[in-house]
């Protein structure tokens, strides 16, 4: 008999439990498995060489941040029951199962809009087809349909255990201490009043902290100019791949990426047809490293030469700007490149690529974080806090970006 009551050794926590069998079959399944060759962070070890970790170690110590949760609320009186904590620890665990190559930079670009939590939803559903309905209220919980809501604030809120590791963990890998968070004391503050999350009172510096740090981690690493710039070339090999696939150029790809750059696969498509999911469970981010690396010596100079760039670390020139830029910034730009020889203004738009980004640390309207008050009153952090930071992180502040190569490199 295999012993499944297994303890990991974790850099951020030190030892994680493994607190039931079915827990640990899940674990060792190769839809689980896969996360281990999908990094956490995507493009951001090209900033921050540590960034290495990948969502296999994010989704262990959210499991772990969910049990010590759990053991907190029932220490306050709250009745859980095993099948309950195992449930939930069980919804965290697979709730980025759905995840693919790269993340979140890849997500609307290898399918067509199709984000990951819909993939986890229907690789649940199929663990529990394999496992025999044992994942039920697991996904009644992570799809918030179970009738003690907390379960799946605790999962998917703006306060969540899943938040909670990944700002401790990804400031950890990175070296960024601005987002590390005291999670064991934001936990012991957590209380149920009719079946809602909240937090006592004492915890509201803990929670302004929380807040804070995931601002301050979005602009410094989710967001930092240098990520976006890589992911910006990594979107353009991919496009430039699609792209010649249509128009009948042999490009290689693994079996399971090539499907889907053939075929503009939609959410319908996804449910109904097996072979696309099936397809997504064996494709990790070594089929795009795979794949860029055999295209360094494709005959299409423009898809040659992003990716020996990128894999060379020879980013595009990039510029963040809290406006939108000027149209005679950008024509000067554009007149720039197409003075060179061999861009035209159809290639031109793998070369200079806009967009914005923005950072949203609290928005209250989405699902407020929720306090305690030591006269047992339930009200908005942004109510209850007394530091005006708390309402202006409620603001979305939105930059833009233009990203341009230094050279162009369309010489055969």
């Amino acid at each position: 008999m295999i012993n499944k009551r297994k303890i990991i050794n974790d850099p951020v926590y030190g030892f994680i439990n493994i607190t039931s069998e079915l827990i640990y079959d899940l674990i060792e399944h190769p839809y689980y498995q896969r996360l281990r060759r999908i990094k956490q962070l995507g493009m951001a070890e090209f900033v921050y060489p540590g960034a290495l970790h990948t969502r296999f170690h994010h989704a262990l110590g959210a499991m772990h941040l969910m049990n010590e949760a759990l053991s907190t609320l029932s220490h306050k009186g709250h009745e859980i029951s095993d099948e309950e904590c195992e449930a939930a620890q069980i919804a965290i665990l697979l709730h980025d199962v759905g995840h693919g190559p790269f993340s979140h930079v890849l997500e609307h670009l290898i399918l067509n809009h199709v984000h990951h939590e819909h993939i986890s939803f229907l690789l649940m559903n199929e663990l529990n087809r394999q496992f025999d309905g044992k994942l039920s209220l697991a996904i009644q919980m992570f799809t918030n349909d179970y009738h003690r809501p907390f379960f799946h604030q605790l999962i998917s809120s703006q306060l969540d255990v899943d938040r909670m590791d990944y700002l401790n963990r990804d400031s950890f890998f990175t070296g960024v201490r601005e987002g590390f968070i005291g999670a064991d004391r934001i936990l012991k503050m957590l209380d149920i009043v009719d079946n809602q999350l909240v937090v006592e009172q004492k915890g509201i510096y803990s929670i302004e902290n929380f807040l804070t740090a995931r601002r301050l981690m979005y602009w410094q690493v989710y967001l930092h100019k240098t990520s976006i710039c890589a992911e910006t070339m990594l979107t353009q090999i991919i496009r430039r791949a699609r792209e010649l696939i249509k128009l009948g150029v042999e490009v290689f790809t693994t079996d399971s990426f090539g499907l889907f750059l053939k075929n503009d696969v939609t959410l319908e498509e996804f449910k109904s047809d097996k072979k696309y999911l099936m397809a997504f469970t064996e494709m990790d981010d070594h089929d795009i490293w795979a794949c860029i690396k055999v295209w360094t010596k494709h005959s299409d100079t423009l898809l040659s030469g992003i990716c020996q760039k990128l894999l060379e670390r020879k980013l595009y020139k990039i510029i963040i700007s809290d406006e939108p830029f000027e149209e005679s910034f950008l024509e000067k730009i554009k007149n720039d490149f197409l003075a060179q020889e061999g861009v035209d203004n159809e290639n031109l738009s793998y070369f200079m690529v806009q967009g914005c980004i923005s950072n949203e640390a609290y928005l209250s309207e989405k699902q407020a974080i929720n306090i305690l008050t030591k006269n047992k009153l339930v009200i908005d952090i942004a109510d209850a806090s007394d530091l005006p930071t708390i309402k202006a992180l409620s603001n979305v502040v939105k930059k833009y970006y233009i990203c341009w190569a230094k050279d162009v490199y369309l010489q055969s």
